[in-house]
């Protein structure tokens, strides 16, 4: 190892959930590190305009994950621009608004299916699809970000009096997403793919001022995360540093889950 350990540059990397929270500031940090960006989001979000505004050469697309074929045509513009896919990172999710207050025992069929559908089946269609390009290749490295409530339930406690929520859904799809890692890391190590999860934890974002209390009392480091704390372990993980880190969970919650 040396000092580029940790380097990004000139490596190809799809990001999906391109222009949320997260995604903006990791296709930026990725961008201003030499990494060439295929920026992916679905309306109203503008990834063609994000990707005009990045350093470094980018490219962006309206898709949704779940559509096969309009997933094949971000990955042919990218391999005619770019001649490869080094990285994937898989940060699209679907939270279901109108479901937040929905109790489990009357948590609607329709919304449960729209959740797994992008959440779980639109993970697994990027991976596998991007991956039979990283197979060809014989390298590539997957990342895909999943949830502390994939890992622990939701505390009920943390959503009392407040207007958010963590809807039933969401928990099953993220878990879902963790052993969907979990199993294509174990296939697909051997032919020089690496496949890990990102689990952050608390992302402040304009929360309300009862919640971000409530959440800090319960968590050991007493505050949410800045959403610029996810920067280096998603760096650490598409880069050769986590060069022997296959179907792990990075789990980045201040200590949530340690208690």
């Amino acid at each position: 190892m040396n000092d580029n350990v940790f380097s990004v540059k000139d490596k190809v990397v799809i990001l999906t959930g391109a222009c949320g929270l997260i995604g903006t500031a990791v296709a930026k940090a990725f961008s201003e590190r030499g990494a060439r960006m295929v920026l992916i989001d679905v309306p109203p979000k503008d990834p063609t305009s994000f990707a005009k505004e990045l350093p470094s050469p980018a490219l962006g697309f309206e898709c949704d994950v779940t559509d096969v074929s309009a997933i094949r045509h971000v990955i042919r513009s990218a391999l005619d621009t770019f001649g490869r896919i080094d990285v994937l990172i898989n940060n699209h999710h679907y939270l279901a608004r109108e479901a937040w207050d929905t109790r489990a025992e009357v948590f609607p069929d329709d919304v449960w299916e729209k959740m797994i559908h992008v959440n779980l089946t639109g993970t697994f269609r990027m991976c596998r699809e991007v991956g039979k390009v990283m197979l060809e290749q014989g390298k590539g490295v997957i990342i895909n970000v999943a949830s502390v409530y994939g890992v622990v339930s939701s505390n009920p406690s943390l959503y009392e009096d407040n207007s958010l929520a963590s809807p039933i859904a969401y928990s099953a799809s993220k878990g879902g997403v963790i052993m969907l890692t979990k199993y294509l890391a174990c296939y697909w190590g051997e032919r020089g793919i690496r496949v890990n999860a990102l689990t952050p934890h608390g992302v402040w974002n304009d929360h309300e001022e009862a919640f971000e209390k409530r959440f800090s009392a319960m968590s050991p480091v007493r505050r949410m995360m800045h959403v610029e704390e996810i920067i280096g372990p998603m760096l650490f993980l598409a880069s050769d540093a986590s060069s022997y880190m296959n179907g792990a969970n990075l789990i980045v919650d201040g200590g949530w889950t340690a208690w």
